[in-house]
């Protein structure tokens, strides 16, 4: 039987989502804690990959489980058996076929900066020192919005079959001392939203002129972009599927 598992985690303390040879990753507790408690072995496939240091507030991925069990019951045991910076919120049946990563229609990423310094912030939040002008911050954004090649905020070295991207939403608010980034799209590519952000920052800081900007974007070339930004900033905000019902 195959299960959608709906989990979210802070990435602090994590090489990243997915299982490395050397490095603690969250795909490799999840794994371990399942296959503890179902008693056989479960390998799971997450809805994407995330980096070192970076967060989900909302994460799927998918395993097949021999073993018959409550729902709700093993969603209280993973809780108890988890570390306390990886939280399940549910598990669901779903057809054999269903796929964490290929069924998803879109996904949401949210990239937090403060404006000041936080102690109750640090490692969830990126500083800056940068004066950040809201409309002007929102007038850079609006030019991702646009069906076409992100090459140029791809990772050097990514082995994608296309770099086309359908960015549906780009925008910035502010939240209190806090400036909060929302991208949508039906894909991402390795680092795409860290070096949006990066490159929207480092013309605000005057590394790039404004006008560059669709240049950048056209020229499909990493070089021609923009720093990426820090991982502490950037969160899986969510996954939309054509079957799963997800309220939060």
């Amino acid at each position: 039987m195959r299960y959608f598992i709906h989990l979210q985690y802070r990435g602090t303390n994590y090489a990243g989502w997915q299982i490395q040879n050397n490095a603690l990753t969250v795909q490799e507790v999840l794994d371990k804690a399942l296959s503890t408690i179902l008693r056989e072995e479960i390998d799971t496939l997450g809805c994407g990959r995330t980096d070192a240091g970076v967060h989900a507030s909302s994460f799927y991925a998918h395993f097949d489980a021999q073993a018959e069990f409550d729902a709700a019951q093993l969603v209280f045991k993973l809780n108890r058996f988890l570390p306390k910076d990886i939280a399940v919120f549910s598990i669901v049946p779903v057809h054999k076929e269903a796929h964490a990563r290929f069924d998803a229609t879109s996904r949401t990423y949210h990239y937090k900066i403060h404006l000041h310094k936080s102690a109750f912030l640090h490692g969830l939040s990126t500083p800056t020192h940068l004066q950040l002008n809201l409309e002007y911050l929102n007038k850079l954004a609006s030019l991702f919005i646009m069906k076409g090649d992100f090459g140029a905020f791809q990772r050097v070295g990514g082995d994608n079959k296309t770099n086309i991207c359908d960015v549906r939403e780009s925008y910035w608010v502010r939240e209190g001392e806090q400036l909060i980034y929302t991208i949508t799209a039906d894909r991402f590519l390795r680092n795409m939203v860290r070096a949006v952000v990066g490159t929207q920052l480092d013309i605000v800081a005057n590394r790039f002129a404004e006008n560059e900007l669709p240049e950048i974007i056209a020229s499909k070339d990493r070089g021609k972009a923009g720093t990426s930004a820090p991982p502490d900033g950037l969160y899986l905000a969510k996954i939309v599927y054509p079957y799963i019902n997800d309220e939060r």
